[in-house]
């Protein structure tokens, strides 16, 4: 085992100081007394409140909350159709095209798909509002999800399909019993991830936004070319501490998968 060298300590201490410092001096800050967020006032709760009781942030937080939740479905139910054709689909005409196509969002600069996506919805005469924020946030997380989904289905053993298959099962049946719980976790890895994508996308809602729907990173982005607020501050916490114990939670929730796999596995060796 390689020890840590003073180099790498400070290199790490460093950088989680550069990225968490930041976040502490934001929770810190929720609690001042002063609306001068860089003067400290005392400490007070007050911009909690003030947070609650501005209906302009919360209906956009509802509104982001709505989008994500409809975008992730639709991008995590197309991306682990698209993840399915690419590995099980084999050769077909236009499979090139196809992969070019999934994974072009990966690669494309979020303002030139806004301004495309922006330029569809004004071409086909479709009013901007939420509803095209779902289908903007569904089609660039999309590709997210089929990356996910298809560094399972390449490991998969398809052994497992073929005797599901033998025993009778059609192939949607196979897929829909056999093959989709299997790779569950990574469907709902993608979905996450596709949640998060959305919950946190400024640029291409920005473009296909309209003025009956502002998500909360719009919303915070114009408050804050006035100055930052304090109500800033604690939406800021509130949303820290909500990554952090969904993080926490998930993290055990892991370990406590994987100590009842182990434990399993003693007890088989025992009964063998």
């Amino acid at each position: 085992m390689r020890r840590l060298t003073w180099f790498n300590a400070t290199s790490l201490t460093l950088g989680f100081a550069f990225l968490y410092i930041p976040m502490i001096v934001v929770i810190v800050y929720s609690f001042n007394e002063s609306r001068l967020v860089t003067v400290w006032g005392g400490f007070s709760t007050k911009w909690y409140g003030e947070l609650l009781r501005n209906e302009s942030f919360l209906d956009a937080a509802w509104v982001t909350f709505q989008v994500g939740f409809f975008s992730s479905i639709i991008a995590t139910i197309l991306g682990t159709m698209g993840a399915y054709v690419l590995v099980r689909g084999g050769r077909f005409y236009g499979r090139t095209l196809f992969s070019g196509m999934m994974y072009a969002p990966l690669v494309m600069p979020e303002v030139i798909t806004g301004l495309s996506l922006l330029l569809l919805f004004i071409s086909i005469g479709l009013d901007r509002g939420m509803f095209t924020i779902i289908l903007a946030h569904g089609t660039f997380a999309m590709c997210y999800v089929s990356v996910v989904v298809s560094s399972r289905l390449v490991s998969f053993d398809r052994s497992v399909e073929e005797a599901a298959l033998d025993l009778g099962c059609t192939p949607f049946e196979a897929f829909r019993l056999v093959t989709l719980p299997i790779i569950a976790p990574a469907v709902i890895s993608g979905w996450l991830l596709a949640l998060t994508l959305s919950l946190d996308d400024l640029v291409i809602a920005s473009f296909v936004a309209g003025p009956s729907a502002t998500t909360l990173p719009i919303k915070v982005f114009s408050s804050i070319r006035l100055g930052v607020s304090p109500e800033i501050n604690a939406l800021s916490t509130i949303l820290i501490g909500i990554v952090t114990i969904g993080t926490i939670a998930a993290s055990l929730s892991t370990k406590r998968s994987v100590m009842r796999r182990q434990r399993e596995e003693r007890m088989a060796e025992q009964a063998g």
